[in-house]
């Protein structure tokens, strides 16, 4: 007699193990379980009361491996490309050697800590982001592949990630004579504007000539480039709207731009150096790139990652010691809290939300306690401190 909806049977197929058939509707579904006897028929009326419910997760035996590629594939249409990438490399490396082969719905929340446990080794930082990421994963098995009830990581503190490894602020007498010793190299106009600006790497190199108002003295920040092994280079929309902002430029960096924009001009014209050009009559396609790869075409990206290496090598020679492209950032925005320029317009100026500034720049200021000890002495200063 054929099963209904909410019925079931134990058959045993070993030693403790047991096959379980069950009807939802009026689809039947097969589960292999190994305990106990008594263990087989908790798990089938946990099954029957979940079908009940309507919260039933049916049987699958696909593996965390084979999710997270489905995983990934989903992001990858709604996320940055390098952010998917990332994604990627840090379930890969750091999970699916471990996890990988298990069956998704067998995975216990005792895998899942034991997984963090075993990541020692790594920095608090990347084992926090190897955490939020699977978590991320896991939780999407449960809202959006409908392959677990519950995810096992849920309930699962993830490891600290430390102090923010947001990079080193350099005073400003570095800074000066960092750009001063990239005079005469191709990364000059870049590391200058970079210094001075506080923009990202992807931001710079996706600079258009059109984003440049020397009248109103702004640049215009819309885009960045990005590369990854997958899609190459590409220009992206920022993360968030407030990576979409005008920053305000100083005299001294108009007059960068506009040098920069001349010999531009005096190529769109086919004028030499030395031959007198009036360049107000030039005009510069829109496509054309502030920072274009310089054995390409002015339409040509340069790449991301040979602009890093070329500036990390030659910055530690000049310093002595070893940064990273993305301190220029860092050193611009705690430079100007420095100066007491208010955390909203610094946010701003960085493409920052403000609360993530105060987090991870703000500690980084050198004169901040300083200076409001002075400002408080402001106010004591002729205060009577006798008993009263």
């Amino acid at each position: 007699m054929k099963r209904s909806h909410g019925e079931g049977s134990i058959q045993k197929r070993g030693e403790n193990s047991w096959r379980l058939r069950y009807y939802v509707g009026d689809v039947r579904h097969s589960l292999t379980f190994r305990g106990t006897r008594k263990e087989a028929a908790d798990k089938l009326r946990g099954l029957l009361a979940d079908a009940g419910k309507g919260v039933h997760v049916a049987p699958d035996k696909k593996t965390v491996s084979q999710w997270v590629d489905d995983w990934i594939a989903l992001k990858t249409a709604e996320r940055q490309h390098k952010t998917v990438a990332r994604y990627e490399d840090l379930l890969k490396k750091h999970v699916l050697p471990r996890l990988g082969e298990r069956p998704l719905q067998q995975i216990k929340p005792i895998e899942i800590q034991k997984l963090y446990a075993e990541m020692t080794a790594l920095a608090p930082r990347t084992r926090h982001h190897v955490a939020t990421v699977l978590k991320a994963c896991l939780q999407a098995a449960v809202d959006i592949g409908k392959l677990l009830q519950v995810s096992p990581a849920a309930a699962i503190k993830k490891p600290s990630a430390g102090d923010s490894d947001i990079g080193q602020a350099l005073e400003q007498e570095k800074i000066t004579a960092l750009v001063e010793g990239f005079r005469g190299s191709t990364l000059f106009d870049f590391t200058f504007l970079m210094a001075f600006t506080g923009m990202r790497r992807g931001e710079a190199l996706a600079l258009r000539w059109s984003n440049f108002n020397p009248t109103a003295k702004t640049l215009r920040i819309e885009r960045a480039l990005e590369y990854t092994k997958k899609h190459g280079l590409q220009f992206k929309e920022p993360k968030s709207e407030r990576g979409k902002r005008t920053i305000v430029l100083d005299d001294t960096l108009v007059a960068l731009l506009l040098g920069m924009r001349a010999r531009y001009q005096r190529l769109v014209a086919g004028a030499p150096d030395g031959i007198e050009v009036d360049l107000s009559l030039v005009r510069i396609p829109d496509d054309w790139l502030v920072f274009p790869s310089p054995d390409g075409q002015p339409n040509v990206a340069r790449h991301p990652d040979s602009v890093t290496k070329q500036f990390t090598n030659r910055a530690a020679k000049i310093l002595g010691f070893s940064i990273r492209l993305h301190d220029l950032r860092v050193s611009h925005g705690t430079w100007l809290l420095d100066q007491g320029t208010p955390v909203h317009v610094v946010a701003k100026r960085l493409g920052h939300d403000p609360s993530v500034l105060l987090k991870v720049y703000a500690k980084r200021t050198q004169k901040g306690d300083e200076s409001a000890a002075e400002k408080i002495g402001l106010l004591t200063r002729g205060l009577n401190i006798g008993p009263t």
